[in-house]
């Protein structure tokens, strides 16, 4: 159980004026490179606390270079860039600097229609917080939420470099550690369970970190317990869930980095940090072929990538010894993940919930004062101009909106809104201009612009706008039943295009001009709601 008192410990810490000295975001375009170089060079003091030096990339390796290769050719071109903006990053590394590295590629097909309202930035998707940026109050996005959550491990980091993933937030009911191995990875630890606790917690569905006596951690893939079993060392004490981040000393981001140096050079192969990294440098050889094997990969491939990482690890450690650790967030840590739709609904409607989840969740997002009691719902209501007649039920986070008349009931955010009447019950509407009324339940709409004058714009379902910077405004439905993913290249709700074909349509557009369509058809419908 978690203690209230120290998760909420927890989120002040991630709210204190302490952050990484440099924040290098990897983008998959040269246009989301430059649209999170300007948009975080303005907010990271409100999002972090600290000033820091940003160096957003942009991954150019054809196919992928996996997170893996991927992580180190970030570095490497944040080392360029740094270069070019005046300053050393190895020597700031060298001298003790804390470095975060946010990974934000991906598709984000089960979040769909949403990224697509977003020109396919999924890191750019929007949370119910308020930021000022170049004087608008503007929400807060998922990756600045995870910068923010995770600015609490730069204190324990100096001289390293920590690589988070950009759709999850979490809260460590087990405080923020340390490592003193050269590479941790951050998993949720318990005691090594029988055969019946790891069937009842599925923990075949997961990645797996297993700790022993030592202190030294082995990954492994999904398996079911004998496996496990027959894989770890016989003197494992803990195991846990990975969440996948992990963290490099410096020595250790130089070895790997020369180690790898021709394939960053020419921009070949793709490598992930589990399967590529950690598990040849903590598994016997025989079982690594095993669980290779049965990821389909071929037995003399990854016979020979193992021999590598093993020569790698008795050249860059020759005492011996684990160069993987673990560092533990806790069984009882508390996850927001909005990696998906469903999530992305069930975890912004928790703002208006009760309980010590909900709570530190609105403590997180600045929805709540710290010193001011569970009790007091005034930190929910921020920026709005409301009609006299407008009734908010008090649970419901009402954020920077004009509304004149209308009810917002219960388990409502509505952020950016502006509508002469609205019959909402929870309800999502972020960023949302309507000439007619908005009514509805359980929907989400998202960066809506609505002129149709006597139609009612319906809250039911999900519709999230496209707007690109060739005039087009697509409306793309759907519904809180459709998986994104497994619906990819399916024309849903009578849409003009696939949620494939939007992503495809977004790919070479400027994600800065297409915000500025998007801004200038609010404003313009804004002017006329009465």
């Amino acid at each position: 159980m978690a203690d209230p008192a120290k998760m909420t410990d927890e989120v002040l810490r991630m709210l204190s004026p302490q952050g990484f000295n440099v924040i290098i975001v990897c983008c998959s375009n040269q246009h989301a490179e430059d649209f999170w170089q300007a948009r975080l060079e303005t907010t990271v003091l409100q999002v972090a606390g600290a000033p820091a030096h940003i160096l957003a990339v942009h991954e150019d390796w054809e196919g992928g270079a996996g997170n893996g290769l991927g992580t180190l050719y970030a570095y490497m071109k944040a080392r360029d860039k740094a270069s070019r903006l005046g300053f050393d990053l190895d020597a700031m590394l060298a001298d003790k600097a804390a470095v975060a590295l946010y990974h934000t590629a991906g598709k984000g097909t089960r979040l769909a229609p949403l990224p697509g309202a977003e020109n396919n930035n999924k890191p750019g998707v929007k949370l119910p917080a308020l930021l000022d940026v170049g004087g608008q109050q503007q929400p807060l996005t998922v990756l600045e939420a995870v910068m923010r959550q995770t600015s609490s491990y730069a204190s324990v980091r100096p001289g390293r470099i920590s690589v988070f993933w950009g759709d999850q937030v979490f809260v460590p009911s087990a405080g923020v550690q340390k490592s003193e191995h050269a590479a941790d990875i951050l998993a949720a630890l318990r005691p090594m369970p029988t055969k019946a606790e790891w069937e009842a917690g599925q923990l075949h569905q997961y990645g797996l970190i297993a700790l022993g006596r030592s202190g030294d951690a082995t990954q492994l893939e999904k398996v079911n317990y004998d496996t496990a079993m027959a894989y770890l060392p016989a003197d494992v004490e803990k195991v846990g869930t990975s969440l996948g981040s992990f963290s490099l000393s410096g020595p250790l981001l130089a070895a790997l980095m020369e180690e790898f140096n021709s394939e960053l050079r020419d921009k070949s192969g793709s490598l992930d940090s589990d399967p590529h990294f950690w598990m040849p440098l903590t598994l016997k050889r025989e079982d690594y072929l095993a669980v290779m094997s049965k990821k389909g990969e071929n037995e003399e491939r990854a016979g020979t990538h193992y021999d590598r990482m093993r020569a790698f690890k008795a050249k860059f450690q020759p005492q011996g010894g684990g160069i993987l650790g673990c560092v533990d967030v806790g069984a009882s840590a508390l996850w927001w993940d909005y990696g998906r739709l469903e999530l992305y609904q069930t975890n912004n409607l928790h703002v208006t919930e009760e309980g010590l989840s909900p709570h530190l969740l609105r403590l997180f997002l600045k929805l709540q004062a710290a010193e001011a009691p569970e009790s007091d719902v005034s930190g929910r209501q921020q920026g709005n101009t409301l009609g006299v007649d407008v009734v908010v039920d008090k649970g419901a986070v009402v954020l920077n909106s004009r509304i004149a008349t209308g009810r917002i009931g219960a388990g409502c955010v509505v952020v950016n809104v502006t509508a002469p009447k609205v019959v909402l019950e929870h309800v999502i509407l972020m960023g949302v201009t309507s000439i007619g009324p908005i009514e509805g339940k359980r929907g989400v709409l998202y960066n809506v612009v609505h002129e149709t004058e006597g139609e009612v714009l319906d809250a039911n379902a999900v519709r999230a706008d496209v707007f690109m910077s060739d005039g087009r405004h697509l409306a793309i439905k759907s519904s809180m039943d459709i998986d994104g993913g497994k619906a990819w290249k399916e024309k849903v709700m009578g849409n003009e295009l696939s949620f494939e074909e939007v992503y495809k349509a977004n790919q070479s557009l400027d994600v800065a001009q297409c915000q500025r369509a998007s801004a200038a058809a609010h404003a313009r419908v804004a002017a006329s709601v009465p």
